[in-house]
């Protein structure tokens, strides 16, 4: 089931000089710490002057997708929802 969330979470992010990626590589929510799996889709936003960095992807189990925001005026990470894949 997808649940909106809309919470700031902490997020351990990779950077790779050679291939010039920045990607989150681990999750941590509600106590929990969560590996990140295959990233499935990664775009832009621009809301005034702020670009978002918006990531949907899904945990190492495959069992979880997150949708998370990167907001790079004060590099603060929001989840904005998940889901479990099951339909409700």
């Amino acid at each position: 089931m997808r649940e909106q969330i809309n919470e700031e979470v902490s997020v351990v992010m990779y950077y790779s000089a050679t291939k010039r990626i920045a990607l989150p590589h681990l999750i941590h929510w509600q106590n929990k710490d969560y590996n990140v799996g295959k990233i499935g889709y990664h775009h832009t936003i621009k809301q005034g002057t702020t670009l978002h960095h918006v990531f949907e992807l899904v945990d190492d189990k495959e069992s979880l997708w997150f949708k998370l925001d990167l907001n790079t005026s004060n590099l603060h990470w929001r989840l904005e929802a998940i889901s479990d894949g099951l339909v409700s």
